[in-house]
């Protein structure tokens, strides 16, 4: 590979996960904006957001298939031309079964993107993995941190009178997706042979680390998408933060997380992956849950769980690319296809839950059944994380004779 292509496929890496950030990250604040305007209970605000992941699973059927048909870089642009278009879709969307489809092809972009991007850096960064898949993934932190404040800003900002409101707000930032296409036309990317083979997916099933990784890797994402898409709408309602405290919770949850991508990727390749999950799952479970139970006095808890919470998604994927170099394709196809499917029903299950302990407690707590509804789901998020931790135990014996991984 030579330097000049190495430069802008780090270019298109960094960029893509910058414009990957605020898509998946604006809709906070946006949330409970969307919730009044189209009166959706818990119920449709969780199947909303499972949107999210129901769009990465039908992207993992086909972006392998249609990589290995038109190559990976178009793969890439076409799902950033999506984006845009999603933009304008959600902007105009008269109801709520026209919304949830504007977001399902938001997500598929998304997921899409994602695969790409993976494939992308699994095969180019080759050396100091750990470091770089974090330093990747802190472009998407970086703008995680900004697109609760950019969303907020941008949904309050005046033009004519009137505010730009949640519609413009959402086709102003996808409009960013077209930025990555410039740099990605500019690299030369060999086309793959093995992308989704079945071969290849067979001798991933097959591999006795697989299942594991799997898990880890699925209850640790539902984890962190449940915080950014239910954080602002728990500060508000289990809390009492008004919107602007609430959009700031958030954007110091994303802070935490982004600068954890940024200084503990060669930690974690000096110490090991699997070690470094231990800790990371750990951490984010014990502080997810302590700062439910400790109230008010807990909130820098529920903040600081970005710490633990945002290295462990590239550290499975510098894993799998030590594990599987030369299956690489396949290993991430399955793996974000069961990660899609788990967070589909952890987000469903999520809203069913608030949804029916605030109808079951209203009766005897009145208002308060929201904020007490709304505080239990919060922890069942933090439980998802404490799953990943006991399946981290159970990896390391299985890993401890292969030493540093």
């Amino acid at each position: 590979m030579t330097k000049k292509n190495y430069i802008f496929l780090t270019l298109t890496i960094f960029l893509g996960f910058l414009i990957f950030g605020f898509s998946e990250n604006i809709k906070g604040p946006a949330i409970p904006r969307l919730q009044a305007d189209f009166a959706m209970n818990e119920f449709r605000l969780g199947l909303l957001l499972a949107t999210n992941s129901l769009g990465y699973l039908a992207a993992c059927f086909y972006t392998a298939s249609l990589s290995r048909k038109i190559g990976l870089k178009q793969t890439l642009i076409v799902c950033l031309i999506g984006m845009t278009a999603s933009g304008a879709a959600i902007c105009f969307s008269p109801n709520y079964p026209a919304l949830l489809a504007s977001y399902f092809i938001m997500y598929l972009g998304n997921g899409m993107l994602e695969i790409s991007l993976g494939i992308m850096a699994a095969t180019t960064f080759t050396r100091n993995t750990g470091t770089m898949m974090n330093l990747s993934h802190f472009f998407y932190g970086l703008s995680s941190c900004a697109a609760p404040v950019m969303a907020t800003s941008l949904m309050n900002f005046r033009f004519g009178g009137n505010a730009l409101g949640w519609r413009k707000m959402y086709m102003l930032v996808l409009l960013l997706s077209l930025i990555p296409i410039i740099p990605s036309a500019m690299v030369r990317i060999k086309k793959a042979t093995n992308l989704g083979s079945s071969t290849g997916y067979k001798a991933f099933l097959k591999n006795k680390y697989t299942l594991p990784i799997i898990i880890i890797l699925s209850l640790s994402v539902s984890c962190e998408l449940c915080v950014g898409g239910w954080l602002v709408n728990f500060m508000e309602k289990s809390r009492q933060f008004d919107e602007s405290s609430a959009a700031l919770a958030l954007t110091a949850f994303f802070v935490t997380f982004t600068l954890a991508r940024l200084v503990l990727g060669p930690l974690i390749d000096k110490i090991g992956y699997i070690k470094s999950l231990f800790i990371f799952t750990a951490f984010s479970s014990l502080t997810i849950i302590t700062g439910v139970l400790l109230g008010n006095r807990g909130n820098i808890l529920l903040i600081a769980a970005g710490f633990g919470i945002a290295p462990i998604y590239p550290t499975v994927m510098a894993l799998l690319a030590k594990l599987f170099p030369d299956n690489i394709e396949s290993a991430m196809t399955v793996t974000l296809t069961v990660m899609g499917i788990t967070i589909v029903i952890s987000n469903l299950s999520l809203g069913i839950v608030i949804d029916l302990l605030r109808s079951i407690f209203a009766p005897i707590m009145g208002e308060n059944s929201i904020g007490f509804a709304y505080s239990v789901g919060y922890i069942i998020i933090g439980l998802f994380c404490l799953g990943a931790f006991f399946i981290t135990f159970l990896l390391y014996k299985q890993m401890k004779p292969l030493g540093k991984l």
